[in-house]
């Protein structure tokens, strides 16, 4: 095996054989450790770099940190019994409940004794020789086995922007993806935000409510709808269970993998006035669903500008200051194609006395300063300064990592100019390693749990047919890479999500990132199909052998 000398710099006190090693103990590890544990019999470690499962959720501690998709949505289904023995307390529910959630899963199929905390994985080789990966750890463990598979989140690398003189703040900062797990006390603090994007949308309302003042400095002004969030009456509790595998069904056969559908309208060829009203009672409902109130929102402009038009109204209604509200209205991207938040009093925390908005377009950040943020108009002094600006999505997690494949080529070289796979499954010369929810997949399009559900299953019953017709290799093909390359980039062009350019489904907030459109936008039902229909052609596009 070719091993360089510094690709395991720790030095190794134990090595252990198993059938699988997975990375990341979130959603997607721990049912993938279940799956093959339980369903195959294999001995399988998931290696962990926190101190607790949870994976997103265990480290995104931030205020206001809550899911965008209804709770009774945003969980596993695989099981009845886990359904019916859970039960959510709100609408969407905030980080604290949905960690629970995942401690419960771990206890519930005892999951902790295969699952080792504080480990970050060091780096990862594939020897062809003896068709096994090297997975070396910080702490000194070496792994051997057949399988990789990275479970490592799509939003879970932190993209900290290169702002120069960040070393001269005398005061406190931070990033919402790596926040403290004790918090932070806003008491009587100048605080500011850089970032309105979702993560900003979220913390903004939670600080101005402590903080003695807040300045929110916004380069890229943002939709979003209210969330309308609440707690969770009894009676639909016993709905979603008692329907559990009706709303099962409609997340795995619509587009983004919610609990509900699209309505079959459009919005051109809907009358103004019942365009307005049915555009009204979803902004009164709040959520996501409003996305899924007309057809043709995110593939005809005219249909998207009247959608647009509509929330900018509403924030022009909310925002009582118009110079505010023009700022905050002022938005460049149709509607739903950057990510389209939800939002607890979002616009409303401007109209508060404590609240100042800074535009970035007009006078961008110069420097940091050791009292604040100098913009090219003014110097703004602050106690605590914190980063809402997201991550390096869906790649940065994996390309942080030293993962080599055959012939000891690099995973960040082969990926230099953005990432090249098979059905966000596999990449061409990286045998028997897999990746969940990753590029390439409907990954952050869709809620996330059905979605995980549908890899994990996919791949557990890869390997299931690898050991049944005793093979021991599987590998995507290049020209099944290059081919479903171009099928992404054929997905999102049919819709206005290709239109965005300064999105980070494209990589644009991380600089130096390669410009690709990263997920899979033709829908998580068709992906599926898609999928199915692979292995019904005998694994079209993956080489297979013994």
């Amino acid at each position: 095996m070719n091993t360089p000398a510094s690709a395991h710099p720790v030095e190794v006190e134990q090595t252990i054989r198993l059938d699988a090693v997975i990375i990341g103990a979130g959603f997607s590890g721990m049912y993938q450790l279940l799956s093959l544990r339980d369903q195959l019999g294999m001995q399988v470690k998931v290696l962990e770099a926190g101190a607790g499962v949870g994976g997103t959720w265990y480290w995104n501690r931030y205020p206001g940190a809550r899911c965008d998709s209804e709770s009774h949505s945003y969980m596993f289904y695989f099981s009845k019994e886990l359904v019916n023995e859970w039960a959510w307390t709100e609408r969407y529910p905030q980080q604290p409940e949905i960690l629970r959630y995942l401690n419960h899963v771990a206890d519930r199929f005892n999951l902790r004794s295969d699952i080792l905390l504080n480990t970050r994985m060091n780096s990862a080789h594939f020897d062809e020789a003896t068709n096994r990966w090297h997975v070396y750890t910080e702490q000194g463990q070496h792994f051997v086995a057949p399988f990789l598979i990275t479970a490592v989140g799509c939003l879970s690398s932190a993209n900290l922007p290169q702002l120069p003189g960040l070393s001269d703040f005398k005061g406190q900062w931070y990033h919402t993806g790596q926040w403290p797990h004790e918090g932070v006390d806003f008491a009587g603090k100048r605080v500011g935000v850089v970032g309105t994007g979702s993560t900003g949308i979220q913390t903004i309302p939670v600080v101005a409510a402590q903080a003695q003042h807040l300045t929110v400095f916004q380069r890229t002004a943002n939709y979003s709808i209210p969330a309308r969030n609440a707690l969770l009456s009894e009676e639909f509790k016993r709905f979603a269970k008692d329907h559990s595998e009706g709303i099962r069904h409609i997340m795995n056969t619509n587009t983004n993998g919610h609990s509900f559908r699209m309505v079959n309208r459009s919005v051109t060829a809907t009358y103004p006035a019942e365009r307005e009203a049915i555009m009204e009672t979803a902004w009164i409902k709040g959520g996501l669903e409003f996305r899924a109130a007309f057809n043709d929102t995110l593939i005809n402009p005219e249909a998207n500008q009247l959608v647009a038009d509509f929330i900018r109204k509403k924030i022009r209604e909310i925002v009582l200051n118009p110079e505010v509200a023009e700022l905050l209205s002022d938005i460049d991207h149709p509607f739903a194609a950057k990510r389209p938040p939800v939002d607890s009093h979002y616009f409303e925390t401007f109209n508060r006395d404590n609240v100042s908005l800074v535009n970035l377009r007009a006078t961008p950040i110069e420097r940091i300063t050791a009292k604040g943020i100098r913009t090219a108009q003014a110097e703004y002094p602050l106690d605590i300064l914190i980063f809402a600006t997201g991550f390096d999505a869906m790649t940065g997690s994996l390309l942080k990592m030293d993962i080599q494949g055959r012939d000891g080529h690099l995973l960040k070289q082969v990926w230099r100019d953005g990432p090249l796979n098979y059905l966000g499954l596999q990449v061409p010369g990286f045998p028997n390693m897999f990746t969940i929810t990753g590029p390439g997949s409907p990954s952050v399009l869709s809620n996330l749990p059905p979605a995980i559900e549908q890899h994990v299953n996919w791949i557990t019953d890869c390997i299931r047919m690898l050991r049944d017709k005793g093979l021991q290799r599987i590998e995507a093909s290049e020209q099944a890479s290059d081919g479903w390359c171009e099928e992404v980039n054929k997905a999102a062009s049919a819709t206005l999500l290709a239109q965005v350019k300064h999105s980070w489904y494209w990589g644009a907030n991380v600089p130096g990132k390669p410009q690709v459109f990263m997920p899979y936008a033709g829908g998580f039902a068709r992906y599926t199909e898609i999928c199915n229909q692979v292995v019904s052609d005998n694994y079209r596009g993956f080489q297979l052998s013994a």
